[in-house]
């Protein structure tokens, strides 16, 4: 497989941006970046029950990303968390240089540093500084998959209701789109990836006007070892429009990115209508989830660290499994009242 020469200009780097929802194929993406050459931080996490093959995300950047998001009232899984929001102008700045600190540990003089952590995608401006702070420019790669597939995978992973999980990819895609519009962005569908990934490579390279950084013929031995169709856990898509009030909205920003995964024509306009649709449903809704959301994902943080302390009083613990349950319950009845609202319009 011959492929350009990739130069050793300053005008040659670039930091590689993975953006989308979560378990929309984020995880594939990357390797197939990691393979061809662009750098992994220094600390990823393992695979898991979840995703047996690895997720290749930075477990500290995702640490202090989750950090982030609820120091703004916030959380991975809140549905309201786009457009991003930031804090008063001290507190951004500490958090500015928190996010550079760790950039620089994480990948110290890297010449194309891969960032995959979907909660970039609502966070992306605080890190777009970040690298612009270090001269680096960026690139895009956005996996497309159908919600519904992206909903039943949370749904077995997390509980998720289908609601949920639909709206939650909105925001996380409209997100990715607004945050990467001015530089070069490739849309990858999830299925054709799987299908034929050197077609996606070759529409990635044109959409970047750059070639991948070492794409050489062991490296497409690894990724067809590495893409294989196992990687499809949630296959299909299904009927968006018949999901209570956030399906129609979730069809057509769904219509657009498969449009743009395909490289078929389409309008800015018509995402931000429905970035106008999800503002209205969190000024009428979002302080009842915002809030719970925060706080569940608290709990969860603080639940994650006091098993990770062998000493740690089983009693504390159990006293945190316990707030987890009663937030959960707290959280699935705000859902169900918001469900009435919706019912009710």
């Amino acid at each position: 497989m011959a492929r350009p020469t990739v130069g050793k200009s300053k005008a040659d780097r670039a930091a590689y941006l993975v953006l989308g929802m979560h378990r929309s194929g984020t995880s594939a993406v990357t390797q197939l970046l990691a393979l061809a050459g662009a750098e992994l931080p220094q600390n990823v996490m393992p695979g898991d029950e979840h995703n047996a093959k690895g997720y290749f995300e930075p477990w500290k950047i995702a640490v202090f990303n989750d950090e982030r998001l609820r120091a703004g009232g916030g959380a991975w899984d809140d549905v309201f968390a786009f457009p991003y929001q930031p804090l008063p102008g001290p507190q951004e700045a500490e958090w500015a240089a928190k996010a550079l600190a760790l950039y620089d540990a994480e990948f110290g003089e890297a010449w194309f540093p891969l960032l995959k952590d979907p909660r970039v995608s609502v966070l992306a401006p605080l890190w777009r500084a970040t690298l612009k702070a270090r001269n680096m420019p960026a690139r895009a790669v956005m996996p497309v998959r159908h919600p519904l597939s992206v909903a039943k995978s949370l749904m077995r992973r997390d509980g998720f209701p289908v609601e949920k999980s639909v709206l939650l990819w909105v925001t996380y895609m409209l997100a990715a789109e607004l945050y990467s519009r001015d530089m070069p962005r490739a849309f990858v569908g999830y299925d054709r990836l799987l299908a034929d990934w050197r077609a996606e490579v070759t529409r990635i390279e044109a959409a970047h006007g750059a070639a991948l950084p070492r794409l050489s013929e062991r490296a497409a031995s690894e990724i067809d070892a590495f893409l294989t169709t196992d990687l499809r856990h949630d296959a299909g898509g299904g009927d968006l429009s018949a999901i209570p009030l956030v399906g129609p909205l979730a069809q057509r920003a769904y219509d657009w990115f498969e449009a743009a995964a395909r490289d078929a024509p389409r309008d800015s306009e018509a995402l931000d209508q429905v970035a106008v649709e999800v503002a209205d449903m969190k000024a009428q809704m979002g302080v009842f989830v915002s809030p719970a959301a925060r706080a569940l994902d608290l709990a969860r943080a603080d639940l994650v660290e006091a098993r990770g302390l062998r000493a740690m009083d089983l009693r504390y613990i159990s006293t945190l499994e316990g707030q987890v349950a009663r937030l959960r319950s707290e959280l699935s009845t705000i859902e169900a009242m918001v469900d009435t609202m919706i019912a009710g319009r």
